[in-house]
Parts: structure tokens; sequence; C-alpha cells
């Protein structure tokens, strides 16, 4: 049976470092109406939904031809968002697409989709190594690192590996921040309690690593 697979955009208009950043023009139109047309225009969903705490934001999807879905509850985190709003949805895999990707391109989102196509993952997102080195130094900017097969073993605002020897040179990787869940894990990621790892960087996706 043909899986279900929506992209769900969170999109907060208060957002702490620039407000009303989704609602400011690029172009013709608001930057979180063009996420949300590359989204549509990529063809690789069922369907595509803004989530917003948002009025106006709602109303400017809606007006465009988009769909949009009120939050009932105050979130702290997009992930939170989505989920509330996939609740009673009838979807297998949630795409959560960052209001603030107007340029996602076609390629990388296929290949998160694709990931799906193994029964076995549960979650997936996506990394990019870094062009300029120095940028691993920056904190608003996640690292992940990977073993061979592409599995997560950590991710952190801090620049790891850590180059202890300066002879030997390696590539470091943004995290960037697009995930897919199935929505049954979606749904109890949520309910599980931040760990002490995700309390000490402020990243929700160290909460998987629930032992810590």
């Amino acid at each position: 049976m043909k899986k279900k697979i929506f992209a769900i955009i969170p999109a907060r208009y208060a957002a702490t470092r620039f407000p009303a950043k989704l609602m400011q023009l690029l172009g013709d139109k608001p930057v979180i109406c063009h996420t949300y047309d590359a989204a549509k225009s990529s063809g690789l969903f069922d369907d595509v939904f803004v989530v917003t705490d948002s009025d106006i934001i709602f109303n400017e999807i809606i007006s465009r031809g988009g769909k949009a879905i009120m939050s009932i509850r105050q979130h702290e985190s997009g992930t939170d968002r989505i989920a509330e709003a996939v609740q009673d949805l009838d979807v297998d895999v949630v795409v959560n697409v960052q209001g603030d990707e107007p340029f996602i391109r076609h390629e990388p989102l296929e290949k998160l989709v694709r990931l799906f196509d193994n029964e076995d993952v549960q979650v997936a997102s996506l990394k990019r190594k870094f062009e300029n080195r120095d940028d691993a130094q920056n904190p608003n900017m996640v690292k992940v690192v990977t073993n061979r097969f592409g599995k997560a073993l950590y991710f952190s605002r801090s620049k790891i590996p850590y180059q202890r020897d300066e002879s030997f040179s390696t590539d470091y990787f943004l995290h960037v921040g697009v995930y897919a869940f199935r929505k049954d894990v979606l749904l109890a990621f949520t309910q599980w309690p931040q760990t002490d790892l995700e309390k000490t960087e402020k990243l929700e996706q160290l909460r998987f690593w629930r032992t810590a």
C-alpha cells in the first residue's frame, strides 16, 4: 500500500531572533509562501500544510489558495506544533519543512522521502558539508556526526568532531533542520521528557538519546 506523505511547515510569527521573519517579502510574496510553494511544487507530497499560531500567516496562506492549520495550544517547538496538527490526519510519514527554507530543493527532499521505502526507518533528517570550515565554530549552526551508514551519533552546537591532530583534516557537517517521522513515532516523541543533553544544548533532536 502506498504511504501517504505530507509536508507540514511550522510557522511562528513572533520568532525570537527575527520577529515576523516569515512574513518578510522576498520578491513578490512573503518567505513562508515561497517555502509552501517550494514544498508543493516538489511533487513529493500527497498534501502540504502550514501550521501556525498566527492569524496573519494563516490568512496569507489561505488567501493564496494554500492550506493552513491554526494551532490550538501554545508550543515550545515546531515539532510539538506539527504533532498537534497531524494527530487526526490520515498520514503515514510527516516531513517537517522549516518555514524559513524558501529555496529548499527537490533533490534532498526526495532523498529524505525515499528513505522511508525501508520499513526500518522511523526518523530521518538531512545534513550537508560546511563549505566554509570556520562556520563550524558558530553555535547557531548545529553540527552532526554520523557513522558510515549515515546514522546520527550526536548533534551539537560545538564543533564536532574535535580536531586533536592539526596534521589531519576532516569534514564538518551542518544539520539541516528538515525532519521526517513516521506519524506514530512523531506523536510518541512529543510525549517523551526532555533529556539532560537536550536541556544542555537546547536541541530537541537529542531527546532520542533518552538514556542520557
